[in-house]
């Protein structure tokens, strides 16, 4: 059994295969097991044996105005991991469509007016975040990949801002000491993501007309640091 688990929330088979891959090289192990919420609710005794677990990314959102079953039980799932974490059980590290989850937990308000299409972007850290182990070696700024239609309005209570930009400015934060969320995709490298745009081409992320032009400007893309808090997660808790 591994120390680390990949917890998918993506219908799209092809997609959820391709992101484990990019978790596990980023994490840089061998292993990382796999748990498909949409297949497999969890059960806490599910989690037992590790030490870490990383949430990818989905085409929910939780401003979302109908949700299917599936959607609520993956969301319900997700807050049980996030209430674990705040208490030092295990390590996660949630990203993309789960930090709105975790924000609503928290109180905080999800809004839908500071987007970003499907690209890469620039964040810088704050000052709790320069003195994060995670994330502080990756100096005061860095470039990841990002696609999402929501975002936190601001910090939520209890939450400490490890990363933000013009655009999005809650893009990283941190409960306690064992739980982080971001707003971007730590895990892909520019091909990883390039290669993702084709499960997603109408879905809203960017203008389908555009595809090409948009999948040339992520493969042009200089991304690497994503991968490195992944690994520094790892190397703390995994």
């Amino acid at each position: 059994m591994a120390s680390l688990l990949y917890v998918c929330v993506r219908p799209e088979i092809g997609a959820a295969d391709a992101e484990h891959a990019s978790f596990r090289r980023a994490l840089g192990v061998d292993v990382v097991d796999r748990l498909d919420l949409l297949e497999t609710p969890l059960h806490p005794e599910r989690l037992r044996g590790y030490r870490g677990v990383v949430v990818g990314g989905s085409p929910f959102n939780v401003s979302d105005p109908v949700k299917s079953a599936d959607q609520l039980r993956v969301e319900a799932d997700l807050r049980t991991l996030a209430h674990a974490a705040i208490a030092g059980e295990l390590a996660v590290f949630f990203t993309c469509f789960s930090i709105g989850v975790v924000t609503r937990m928290l109180g905080g308000e999800v809004v839908t007016d500071t987007p970003e299409p499907a690209s890469a972007t620039v964040i810088t850290t704050t000052e709790e975040g320069a003195t994060d182990p995670v994330f502080g070696p990756s100096g005061s700024a860095l470039t990841v990949f990002t696609a999402h239609k929501e975002s936190a309005a601001r910090t939520p209570s209890g939450a400490v801002l490890l990363a933000t930009n013009e655009v999005c400015p809650v893009q990283a934060y941190r409960v306690g000491t064992h739980l982080y969320a971001a707003q971007f995709h730590p895990e892909p490298t520019p091909r990883d993501f390039a290669d993702r745009m084709t499960f997603y081409r109408t879905t809203g992320y960017f203008d389908p007309d555009e595809f090409d032009a948009v999948q040339q400007q992520v493969l042009a893309a200089s991304v690497t640091e994503g991968a490195a808090l992944l690994r520094r997660f790892a190397e703390t808790f995994g």
